[in-house]
């Protein structure tokens, strides 16, 4: 709250009432069976090494799974391209992301039904 209504643009009144609040999520590690799989699903979509990013931590529906099933290992992505906006009047599909990440993650779900080991 602080932080968002310390110094409002062109003197603009700001107002902060917080709806309500949520547990966030953290992913458990990945075990090295799932790093295999997700690390090839990069290869083939996008001819590049795995890159992880830690957001949307907040969002509830994964608390409540990773209390359902504690010992899952998650693959949780979007299609949010180059400067596509997420959440604003403009949002949009990037289409060459959107192909190149369900290649992707085609390739971790066959990986797993013909190569998965629990290690």
């Amino acid at each position: 709250k602080r932080v968002l209504m310390a110094d409002p643009p062109q003197n603009a009144r700001v107002k902060y009432e917080p709806e309500f609040s949520g547990a966030g999520w953290a992913a458990p590690p990945l075990r090295p069976w799932c790093a295999r799989l997700l690390e090839a699903g990069s290869r083939v979509g996008f001819s590049r090494p795995l890159a992880k990013m830690a957001m949307g931590g907040s969002i509830p529906f994964m608390g409540m799974l990773g209390e359902m099933f504690p010992s899952a290992q998650f693959c949780i992505t979007g299609v949010l391209g180059p400067q596509s906006n997420a959440h604003g009047p403009n949002e949009f599909l990037h289409i060459d992301y959107t192909k190149r990440l369900t290649l992707g993650i085609t390739r971790v779900i066959w990986g797993h039904s013909h190569d998965h080991r629990d290690d």
